[in-house]
């Protein structure tokens, strides 16, 4: 998706305009109702998205080999990141089994101030989502005990549950475990950690200032001890059934050190999981088989508490086969689109709306934004503006890494926002409190997009293609 079409084939005749947005239109209407009605899987929908545009090529006069290997291409770019994403699954089990992880959930939950209740709700889940790599699992354990808190304390739930949805969230998209910027770099053809670094440039400034309004709203609650069953309940399964010490720091500091070395993203990833499944082994006593288990599906349950095993539960290779299902069906709907010449006349129109940065930029957003409305998903909200607008990039000869930053921060990240969302639904689901309620509070959530916004006027941090290939580091 991230190459510039190539022309039609021979074999078929060039789309009119009305003609080709006939998939685009029908991919949007399968979505919408069929996942945001219906709740049917998207990997299916986007299926029958690409069989229709298929069956369009065929009447066009397009052979069904040429659309097999516009397929099999878009896949073909896609493989770097499909490893890096089954290399993060690896990781996140073997950091949970070493408890790597746990040690930085534990001290972060340890963090709390009771004058500061706000600010302090949104920077632990935001240390929590981060070690973790998972908004819903910081949301659904550690947010959780911090509603309980707010209740004991007398303080408003809409504002504690948006400082939980925005620190859950900004460690979201900051963390290279995470599968929302996993997927944002994959569609867009950018790199991991390039990507995470150049969207320090708007996320970091937003969740400051997130933070600063917290103390400033929040300055009159939290006078009382914040103490609360589920918390200490944590805190107490935690430390009993993990040990913790520096060494299980190692596996962060590899991962560190090759991001800055820029050195290969695989072979950092691989290293760190072998640190972090001898320290399991070493340090936590677990045996070697449970270590595997952990890499390939999630840390069994051990601790005996249903909370903190949900917590706990992530990772693994398998946890990263639906990411990579809707990868895979999106590049093939995207491959099909690429042959047939439908996403070229698509393109060129929407060209004439983005002569200027600031217009692209714009686009850019917009386009997140409805799709995050239309599907209500973090996933497809990203998917699809990439799927437009990336060979626009290119050839304004911008870095993908631009792309990936706005349609993450634009897309994935507003959909909690979205009441009808599987995001929203399942946070006011958790929380018990309804998502208008806590959408004004969710600071960082737009404050970002803000940011965005600044940077397409004033070109700031826009930053210029590099290299052919952006999937490597240092693009």
């Amino acid at each position: 998706m991230a190459e510039t079409p190539s022309p039609a084939p021979a074999s078929g005749r060039p789309p009119k305009f009305g003609v080709a947005l006939i998939p685009l239109v029908a991919m949007a209407l399968l979505l919408g109702v069929g996942y945001g009605v219906y709740k049917i899987k998207a990997q299916v929908l986007l299926v029958a998205a690409a069989s229709l545009t298929a069956v369009l090529g065929l009447a066009l006069g397009f052979k069904w080999k040429d659309m097999e290997r516009g397929i099999v291409d878009s896949i073909h770019r896609a493989m770097p990141a499909i490893l890096i994403m089954l290399s993060v699954g690896i990781l996140v089990g073997s950091w949970m089994a070493s408890g790597t992880i746990p040690m930085v959930i534990y001290y972060g939950l340890k963090l709390i101030s009771p004058k500061f209740f706000l600010a302090t709700a949104c920077l632990v889940c935001s240390v929590v989502s981060v070690a973790s790599g998972t908004s819903w699992g910081t949301i659904g354990t550690v947010g959780v005990a911090f509603i309980g808190i707010a209740m004991g304390l007398g303080i408003p739930l809409g504002p504690a549950a948006g400082a939980v949805v925005a620190g859950a969230y900004f460690g979201d998209k900051m963390s290279p475990l995470s599968d929302i910027p996993n997927l944002a770099t994959v569609i867009s053809g950018s790199n991991l950690f390039d990507h995470i670094k150049h969207m320090m440039w708007s996320a970091v400034p937003a969740w400051l200032a997130g933070l600063v309004l917290y103390v400033i709203v929040g300055w009159k609650y939290g006078t009382t001890s914040v103490r609360s069953e589920t918390l200490d309940l944590i805190l107490t399964t935690l430390r009993a059934n993990f040990r913790f010490n520096l060494l299980l720091l190692l596996p962060m500091a590899v991962i560190f050190y090759f991001a800055v070395a820029k050195k290969p993203t695989i072979p950092a990833m691989v290293l760190s999981s072998a640190v972090a499944a001898a320290l399991a082994v070493l340090v936590q006593k677990i045996p070697f088989t449970e270590v595997a288990t952990a890499m390939n599906t999630g840390l069994p349950a051990r601790t005996g508490v249903e909370l903190v095993d949900k917590l706990l539960a992530k990772g693994g290779m398998m946890s990263m086969m639906e990411t990579q299902l809707i990868a895979f069906t999106a590049f093939a709907y995207g491959g099909i689109m690429q042959t047939t010449g439908c996403l070229a006349v698509i393109l060129d129109r929407v060209m004439k709306l983005t002569r200027q940065v600031w217009s692209l930029v714009l686009t850019t957003i917009g386009a997140s934004i409805l799709s995050a409305m239309i599907t209500g998903s973090s996933y497809l909200s990203m998917i699809l503006p990439a799927d437009l607008l990336a060979p626009i990039y290119k050839k304004k000869n911008l870095a993908a890494k631009n792309l990936s930053r706005i349609i993450e921060e634009s897309g994935g990240i507003i959909v909690p926002l979205i009441p009808w969302s599987m995001a929203g639904v399942y946070i006011t689901g958790t929380l018990g409190v309804s998502t208008f309620a806590y959408l004004p509070w969710a600071f960082m959530n737009y404050l970002s997009v803000a940011m965005l916004a600044l940077f397409g006027f004033t070109k700031w941090t826009m930053a210029p293609r590099v290299r052919e290939d952006e999937t490597q580091a240092g693009s």
